[in-house]
């Protein structure tokens, strides 16, 4: 064996034992457990030495090919030992963070000959280092330069100029690797008023690419906005003398994500940086967490402390480079040289001006140089409400609080007493109230833990996950983003106090085991006491936050025509002004959670049972189940189905607005370019049975995804019953299909010439098979109580092409009738509610509608 050979043997081995140490095993003879950092730190090291060693040896050899003779020392020189080259580390190996699966990047920086090695010396003595490495199948991302390109490369490449700030020597000639970092810095300091920006906006691309670390479900460590990348360039603004970071709790902060992305390889054995859902739990058990909620918490609360120090960082550095440029232009307009009477420091006006003038926002509260500060008389320590106006008077004004104000604030600020004074509650709601401005305000109090101060029951929902695709925030964002979604809407209610207020705390429920909502009501009814609300209103916003997700759910799973229905929102709702912020709060909530919570249809639906239930609320009788008529469309395709005995389609496309029709062989869109709301097509056919898993097969088969459904009997012309089938879709992809081409599929169909429950399995078969979660298996459930004249029955699942043509299949099977149907999908899971009777029109005992719902929930797990 070679000695090189034994060198990779031994590095190979040491750094395998580095990776498997495990505290378990520390005491008997196996490598010590070391954390994350130093881990990385030890790998660094070991790292250093084997590079090191294959330095010398190459140099060694090639001085024996060359005649050479004399004594090379560890670090590759002597006075026989070529000058004027070196191995050097770069990038995160440059810093010493060096990940199990983290590239090795490392430059071999020469002098272009003028002291040292010639360029094929160079060359071999490359190839004499890479190779190595790419044997022992480590990443390495390498490049041989002189000092004159390596600036050349930097000042065009501003990612190999950041690789570069981190230079560290390794092997070879130290003073080379000395002149390198120097030159390098002084450049960088020197362009930094051009170079900053540019980084800045590479920051911006990135986080619009990589979305808010602190907020996704798979986040990427180092590329999500709050993640790695963003650590790296607050080193380089620090390195730049421009600026520097708020340092409180950053270097924890990206340690913990260093040591997540630690575990993330050691799990995978992989060089990934993305955290996906089926690693999460090994990550976590590997870092010894209970689990992977409290992995992401971490991972949260971490994104969020570089985040805001990113925020800070860009603002300073934003107004330095604004302030430098304001006083060039003064001294070459304005005068140098004490010239009009303007001091002699070559700032022209800038010195002669003093201050920048401070604007009054609040009592206490001033802007200057584009943020809120304390102005001078201010007395934290005097004033507990100090916080809550500085807070309210930023947001206000869409300026930002200065990071020297919040930790000020933090530090002297007293404790408010319980109840709050009304001033107190009253700054709460003009900050909320701010809407979007009111977020990186509530940020700068989150970063230094007056929020948790302010309202105890914070901390328990403060970066807490929320594991439904839907979802685009962490719960307290999601109640922040609520609570500005309410801001817009605070003029269509009568107490937009209750509104922002019961909006921020809609959610607060989450952070306790069971039921969100009941949860939630308890913990409003002691924070709406703790803000000094008055008994009313504690009730009001106790029962808003209780009942938050009525209007939206009873929408989307009953039938608005049932009587129940509207008795089940008045029941709860009994006046009119609760009714209006519970629609408000309702529209709040969803715009918040994402864009598949709400649509322009949702919207409809949630407006239309607000109208009905406050004609109620009004002392209007609601219309009787039996009252409700067929529609002059409905009675003209029943005429003609019986006429004809065969499928009459209607499509009708609607927009917001407008709506425009085509029967049988057309399809028509609105004109004018407005949002869709959805497709209506009206199917009219003699009664057969499997009419309703038939069409929902061949509506799957084209793709069609079904947003509501009705079942309608008539007799139009006394010879016999005609189904009128009502159907709102829209299509999965592209553009619905032609009227003719449904009525001519859904005929075979009926027909039996087109066998949909074998063609949807083929399709299904054909599919590619994704690697992804794990749905949680379908419930199915009978809502009782909620229609006079039906048995309803609920079905939750993972939405899927043809659940609806399974679900009918199982009803069908059973000797059951479908009168209405309330279809809704929310992101990935379908929330369906079905309008059933027996044969007979009746509907069914409590045994049988359990039995039902048990067959139901196994046809759909088979």
């Amino acid at each position: 064996m070679t000695d090189q050979q034994g060198e990779e043997t031994g590095y190979a081995a040491q750094r395998l034992a580095l990776l498997r140490a495990d505290g378990s095993r520390a005491g008997d003879g196996q490598e010590a457990a070391l954390d994350g950092a130093q881990r990385r730190a030890a790998l660094a090291e070991l790292t250093d030495r084997w590079l090191a060693g294959l330095f010398t040896d190459a140099l060694k050899r090639q001085a024996g090919q060359s005649g050479g003779s004399g004594q090379v020392g560890q670090d590759g020189q002597n006075a026989q030992t070529p000058r004027g080259i070196a191995l050097v580390a770069v990038g995160g190996y440059g810093r010493g963070e060096l990940s199990p699966r983290s590239d090795v990047d490392v430059l071999l920086l020469h002098d272009g000959g003028a002291r040292g090695m010639r360029g094929t010396a160079v060359a071999s003595l490359a190839e004499q280092l890479w190779y190595p490495i790419w044997d022992l199948g480590l990443a390495l991302d390498h490049s041989v330069r002189d000092l004159g390109q390596a600036r050349k490369v930097a000042a065009e490449d501003l990612k190999a100029q950041l690789g570069l700030l981190d230079a560290r020597h390794v092997a070879g000639d130290p003073e080379l690797t000395a002149q390198l970092r120097s030159t390098v810095l002084a450049d960088w300091r020197a362009g930094a008023p051009k170079r900053l920006p540019e980084l800045h906006q590479l920051c911006r691309e990135r986080a619009e690419r990589q979305g808010e670390l602190a907020f996704l479900l798979e986040p990427d460590l180092k590329e999500a906005r709050g993640g790695l990348r963003d650590v790296t360039a607050l080193g380089a603004v620090a390195a730049s003398w421009i600026a520097d970071a708020p340092r409180a709790g950053l270097s924890e902060a990206a340690g913990r994500l260093r040591d997540v992305r630690d575990a993330l390889h050691l799990v995978t054995g992989r060089a990934t940086d993305r955290l996906s859902l089926q690693e999460q739990d090994a990550v976590a058990e590997r870092l010894g967490l209970l689990d992977a909620d409290i992995l992401l918490r971490e991972v949260y609360e971490a994104a969020r402390v570089i985040a805001y120090a990113s925020d800070v960082t860009w603002r300073e550095v934003e107004r330095v480079l604004r302030s430098r440029s304001g006083r060039t232009r003064r001294a070459l307009f304005g005068g140098i040289g004490g010239i009009g009477g303007i001091g002699g420091n070559g700032f022209g006006a800038a010195a002669g001006r003093g201050p920048a003038p401070r604007r009054p926002l609040a009592e206490g509260v001033v802007e200057m140089d584009g943020e809120a500060v304390l102005a001078a008389p201010a007395r934290p320590g005097q004033d507990p409400v100090l916080p809550l106006r500085a807070a309210a008077a930023a947001a206000q004004a869409d300026l930002p609080l200065a990071p020297s104000t919040v930790r000020r604030l933090a530090a002297e600020t007293k404790p408010l007493p319980v109840p709050w004074p009304d001033e107190a509650r009253e700054q709460l709601i003009t900050l909320l109230g701010a809407g979007e401005s009111a977020i990186p305000v509530w940020e700068a109090l989150e970063a230094e833990g007056l929020v948790a101060r302010l309202l105890p029951d914070w901390e328990r929902v403060r970066c807490r996950p929320q594991r439904n695709a839907v979802h685009r925030f962490t719960v307290d964002r999601h109640l922040v983003e609520t609570a500005v979604r309410a801001a817009a809407m605070t003029r269509r209610v009568a107490r937009p106090d209750l509104l922002l207020v019961a909006a921020f705390l809609h959610d607060i429920g989450k952070g306790w085991p069971g039921d969100h909502s009941e949860a939630g009501e308890v913990i409003t009814r002691d924070v709406a006491a703790r803000l000094g609300f008055d008994k009313a209103d504690v009730e009001t916003l106790a029962l808003l936050v209780r009942h938050h997700l009525l209007l939206v759910e009873t929408a989307m799973r009953r039938d608005p025509d049932d009587p129940a229905t509207i008795e089940a929102i008045t029941s709860v709702v009994r006046n009119a002004g609760t009714l209006e912020l519970l629609h408000a709060l309702t529209e709040a909530d969803a715009l918040a959670t994402g864009p598949a919570a709400w649509s322009t249809w949702r919207a409809t639906l949630v407006a239309d049972l607000v109208q009905r239930a406050a004609a109620v609320l009004a002392g209007e009788p609601p219309a009787p189940e039996t009252a409700l008529e067929p529609t002059t469309e409905e009675e003209r395709l029943a005429v003609e189905a019986a006429r004809t005995g065969g499928p009459v389609l209607s499509v009708r496309a609607e927009a917001e607005g407008r709506v425009e029709s085509g029967v049988d062989d057309s399809t028509t869109y609105s004109a004018d370019g407005s949002e869709p709301m959805g497709v209506e097509l009206t199917l009219a056919l003699p009664d057969r049975p499997s009419v309703l898993p038939t069409v929902a097969g061949v509506l799957a088969l084209h793709r069609l995804t079904v947003r509501a459904a009705a079942i309608r009997e008539l007799d139009p012309v006394g010879a016999g019953v005609v189904l009128v089938l009502t159907w709102k879709v829209a299509a999965e992809f592209g553009e619905v299909p032609e009227a003719a081409r449904l009525r001519a599929d859904i005929r075979r169909a009926l027909d039996g010439g087109l066998d949909v429950t074998r063609r949807l399995a083929e399709r299904d078969a054909a599919a590619p098979r994704r690697r992804g979660s794990v749905a949680p298996p379908p419930r199915v459930t009978v809502a009782r109580g909620s229609s006079a004249s039906a048995t309803v029955l609920e079905v939750r699942a993972h939405d899927a092409p043809g659940l609806l043509h399974r679900i009918g299949v199982a009803l069908e099977g059973n000797g059951i009738r479908v009168h209405r149907a309330r279809i809704s999908t929310l992101g990935a899971d379908a929330v369906d509610a079905f309008y059933l009777t027996d044969r007979s029109g009746q509907p069914l005992s409590d045994a049988a509608a359990t039995e039902l719902a048990q067959s139901v929930e196994r046809a759909l797990v088979a």
